[in-house]
């Protein structure tokens, strides 16, 4: 084990090191271009090169240098490495806001996720956020507590008023604070064509997250499950994660029922119902 963290070491302490791994990747380099890549002095790049035709990473043809299939193996996977600690670094301070009981959730779906914290300069970002990811979409669908900020469900009724299609899974809760917040506009909104609202009594992870899906991205809205404050979203346009976010929402939206007559009764002032 020791061996292999000094091998991890010996790369990860040298940013000249990695560069020279990087450039190479794309193809043979000579010495002066391996220099103008990484910025390296040429006593520098000595060294490096030297280091790494000792560990068989690379060999030499002519004024060129080339990775061997075993450097090829090297570079690549300490790149994969670096990429998985980035993607780790981003998702660290939202972690426990994550969902766990969503099937098929992976971290790597998000690896190149845009997070979107409360900061001290202006605490409503991710309010914000699921305003401009609303606003600049056609359709959009999902379940949970991704809309329930006020801000939030006056823009989805206004998009909804304006022709934007929307499908949405509410728990029974969230729907009746929804509602709530401003009976008539909620009623103008749902009475759209375009819109329908379905209910489900057992949403994944419904006190930490909720799942949004756009026309180009995918979002999670993490809140707090003992407070209800939205503490980030997360945002991606990654194929894989909106495939995932997709069959999540199909499989509950089969489990989803329609709101029943006498729900809306109790839910909507009997002159909104007319």
């Amino acid at each position: 084990m020791d061996c292999r963290l000094d091998e991890i070491e010996f790369l990860a302490r040298s940013a000249h090191r990695t560069g020279v791994l990087e450039a190479l990747l794309e193809g043979p380099r000579d010495r002066n271009d391996l220099r103008a890549a990484t910025g390296a002095s040429s006593p520098t790049m000595g060294r490096i090169l030297g280091d790494f035709e000792d560990r068989r990473w690379i060999v030499r043809d002519g004024p060129t240098y080339e990775l061997t299939p075993l450097g090829e193996y090297v570079a690549e996977r300490f790149g994969t490495l670096c990429d998985a600690m980035e993607t780790e670094r981003t998702l660290r301070d939202v972690w426990r806001w994550l969902p766990r009981e969503m099937e098929g959730f992976s971290v790597d779906l998000f690896d190149d996720a845009v997070v979107s914290y409360p900061g001290p300069n202006y605490p409503y970002e991710p309010v914000q956020r699921v305003r401009e990811l609303i606003e600049e979409t056609t359709a959009m669908c999902g379940f949970g507590t991704t809309v329930f900020k006020s801000i939030n469900n006056e823009t989805v009724c206004s998009s909804v008023i304006d022709g934007m299609d929307y499908e949405y899974i509410y728990s029974p809760a969230v729907l009746e604070a929804t509602v709530a917040w401003k009976p008539k506009r909620v009623a103008e909104a749902t009475a759209c064509d375009n819109c329908t609202i379905l209910l489900h009594d057992a949403l994944p992870d419904e006190d930490r997250c909720g799942l949004g899906i756009f026309d180009d991205r995918i979002g999670i809205c993490c809140h707090d499950p003992e407070t209800g404050l939205l503490e980030a979203v997360i945002d991606t346009d990654s194929r894989e994660a909106r495939e995932w976010a997709l069959s999540v929402f199909e499989h509950h939206r089969a489990d989803a029922r329609p709101v029943s007559h006498e729900e809306k009764a109790s839910l909507f002032p009997p002159e909104l119902l007319s």
